[in-house]
């Protein structure tokens, strides 16, 4: 049994996520305790309790402590099986993190898979449709992986009700390099909206552009039906050769659309600065395959507390290390053993 103190490193849900795939995949059972620990709220909200609730059953295993507020459980799993599930997380629950639960075990299953998961699409604090889409998922295709995804209907917090679409045949995952990310082929600034003021993205686009100086072109507003709303979210978007980053500014209330805009840009313009493959978030979602993978490496800015508590609860799992390595000219070279 491994002992997991959910307050370590940096304390939030993700070490539970990344114990339930790890544990359904390797079958050792964990015992986890202080969940969520350093966050505001400890113990499991609904997107948490929904992906432990996922991984349970995916995986026939069994749980102890499964409730809302539990700041403590014991998971035992049991055989991974393919097939159709549904999961709804309720409200803006994120369907993102969910499936960053289930994907890496579902990819181990005996056959293949289709989810159907609805909650929040596009929800502060992880990672929306978009991102998974066209940053993540391409990687996992070049580690040999089959992943289709459709976004049914967005999802905004608070009111939530996405829909998105996920089909899965399992795979062996080989080992990459993701060290280059080659030249800038595009770039894009959407501002999404939906049941709000047509003038919120457009002040969104107005503080945007000075700070990242693309073209005229790339910047654009996308309406949603007003029934998908109230929501809003700036997303922007660099595509190179070998991979992409998007970084999204979410719209709250007491946030000035500049501020938000401003934040979003000055995030997008010190990625396109370095010279790295993989964002702060994206590297915190490739560790896992990685590891799975046996070994790989990418290069990527200043490593997040969330990447470094990630390699510490994939090396209880499998024995694998990760090496985070600062290179002379900037950004780190990330390895798996």
């Amino acid at each position: 049994m491994i002992i997991i103190d959910g307050s370590e490193g940096e304390g939030g849900g993700q070490i539970l996520r990344n114990a339930c795939a790890l544990s359904l995949i390797t079958g050792q059972p964990f015992r986890i305790t202080n969940i969520r620990g350093k966050r505001e709220k400890p113990g499991l909200m609904r997107q948490h309790l929904m992906a432990v609730t996922a991984a349970c059953t995916i995986g026939n295993a069994s749980c102890d402590g499964l409730e809302l507020g539990s700041t403590a459980i014991e998971f035992r799993p049991g055989a991974i099986r393919g097939g159709d599930y549904r999961f709804a997380v309720g409200s803006a629950g994120s369907t993102g993190l969910v499936l960053q639960t289930v994907l890496m075990p579902l990819l181990a299953a005996d056959a293949p898979s289709r989810l159907v998961l609805e909650g929040g699409t596009h929800n502060m604090a992880a990672p929306p449709f978009d991102f998974i889409e066209r940053c993540f998922l391409p990687v996992l295709a070049r580690m040999g992986a089959t992943v289709g995804v459709r976004l049914v209907r967005h999802g905004f917090y608070p009111r939530g009700g996405g829909v998105v679409e996920v089909e899965i045949v399992p795979a062996r995952l080989r080992a990459v390099a993701c060290v280059d990310r080659g030249a800038l082929v595009a770039v894009s600034a959407t501002a999404l909206f939906a049941g709000l003021p047509h003038g919120i993205a457009e002040r969104e686009l107005r503080a945007a552009r000075p700070l990242l100086d693309w073209p005229e072109a790339a910047f654009g507003v996308r309406q949603l039906p007003e029934e998908q709303g109230p929501g809003n979210a700036l997303m922007l978007e660099a595509r190179f050769e070998h991979g992409a980053e998007i970084v999204t500014g979410f719209g709250k209330l007491g946030l000035s659309a500049e501020s938000l805009a401003k934040t979003a840009a000055q995030r997008m313009a010190g990625y396109l600065r370095a010279d790295a493959f993989a964002g702060p978030y994206l590297a915190d979602q490739l560790l896992l395959p990685f590891a799975l993978a046996g070994e790989g490496a990418f290069t990527t800015v200043k490593p997040s507390q969330h990447s470094l508590t990630a390699a510490d609860i994939i090396a209880r799992f499998t024995g694998r290390r990760t090496v985070f390595a600062y290179r002379a000219g900037g950004g780190v070279l990330v390895e798996v053993r």
